[in-house]
């Protein structure tokens, strides 16, 4: 009997580093936000979500599009040179980290005025909206509660289902919908959990030098809660 093909109803973004990018629920709003710049209303915009929703994945996309880099704590922390002013558009993740220290907050805020300055854009990633943020700052606080700021939230069933498919068919491995069916109830939803399952799945597999069946998923399910 042939394998049930899954059918998914889902928008498939281009591909960008090895992967699709998939449109769904969770990420519309914010992935309507990229597809605005460089219209943005204000220099920044933040991206804010759980850890596992796809905040990464969606800079990755912007930073495709934008042909823009990303600006890490070494070059904006103690007497960096902001040569990144001059790119279209900078992406800094987890930007909730510089708060609660005046000297890591005033490095961002030069950085947001800099790019304010020359035109360009900020893309900032964290976990919550910056109104959450306990900002030292006030001027800092200022511009980034008054940037656009848009939520993301964790992958649903349908994000997740498709996911697993990818990931599963990139890898040459056949999984029908019963076994797709049987972890989407059992396993976190994130993306990294996604991508730690068929990895430790496609290992088990070749080890033990056989197809992925429930049993296999049931250990490795295991497995990943324990670590």
């Amino acid at each position: 009997m042939a394998t049930k093909q899954l059918s998914l109803n889902l928008e498939h973004r281009p591909a960008l580093g090895g992967e699709d990018f998939l449109l769904a629920p969770s990420n519309q709003d914010a992935v309507a936000w990229l597809d605005k710049w460089p219209e943005w209303p204000s220099t920044g915009l933040i991206i804010h979500g759980p850890t596992g929703s796809g905040k990464t994945h969606l800079a990755q996309v912007f930073l495709a599009q934008s042909e823009g880099r990303v600006v890490k704590p070494e070059d904006i922390l103690g007497d960096a040179v902001y040569s990144f002013a001059k790119e279209p558009a900078c992406v800094i993740e987890d930007a909730d980290r510089f708060i609660g220290s005046a000297e890591n907050e005033e490095s961002l805020l030069h950085v947001y005025n800099a790019l304010g300055e020359s035109k360009r854009h900020l893309l900032l990633t964290a976990r919550t909206p910056p109104s959450q943020w306990n900002i030292f700052l006030p001027d800092l606080s200022s511009r980034l509660n008054a940037a656009a700021n848009v939520a993301i939230g964790a992958p649903d069933d349908t994000l997740i289902t498709a996911l697993l498919v990818k990931q599963f068919a990139d890898r040459q491995l056949t999984v029908d919908e019963s076994l797709i069916a049987y972890l989407i109830p059992r396993m976190e939803r994130s993306f990294d959990a996604v991508q730690r399952l068929v990895d430790a799945a496609d290992k088990a597999a070749l080890a033990g030098q056989q197809k992925i069946t429930k049993p296999l998923l049931g250990r490795v399910l295991q497995v990943m809660e324990t670590t």
